[in-house]
């Protein structure tokens, strides 16, 4: 019998940085086991630049990221939804999509790197 793979959206307001690196991350280290997705609620369209960079630098593949909205996920024909985690205090506080089959959701505040590099600018 084959062990079951979880499907885990990480969900931002923009869906470039964060959510990103946290689809990444946890494609990598769970093995197999996991399947993760990110998106946004109102996603910039592009992959910020120290998302990639970062990914890069630590050996973590990044193929195939993109910034889209979370709603993708949301309908029919989307793959069910184990776990649905946010990883910004903004998309926490919105209204999400209605995810098929109740999956555990959680938040998991996260510090914003793009914020961080602009800053130091």
């Amino acid at each position: 019998m084959s062990e079951k793979t979880y499907n885990v959206p990480f969900l931002c307001t923009g869906d470039s940085a964060r959510s990103i690196l946290a689809e990444a991350l946890l494609n990598r280290l769970g093995a197999g086991r996991f399947h993760a997705f990110s998106a946004g609620s109102h996603p910039t369209g592009t992959v910020h630049p120290f998302a990639l960079e970062k990914l890069e630098k630590e050996k973590i593949p990044a193929k195939g990221a993109r910034s889209k909205r979370w709603d993708e996920f949301a309908r029919p024909g989307a793959p069910a939804m184990d776990f649905v985690i946010t990883v910004c205090d903004k998309a926490a506080g919105e209204v999400c999509p209605a995810w098929p089959g109740q999956p555990i959701t959680a938040h998991w505040g996260m510090f914003d790197p793009v914020a961080a590099e602009e800053a130091e600018r």
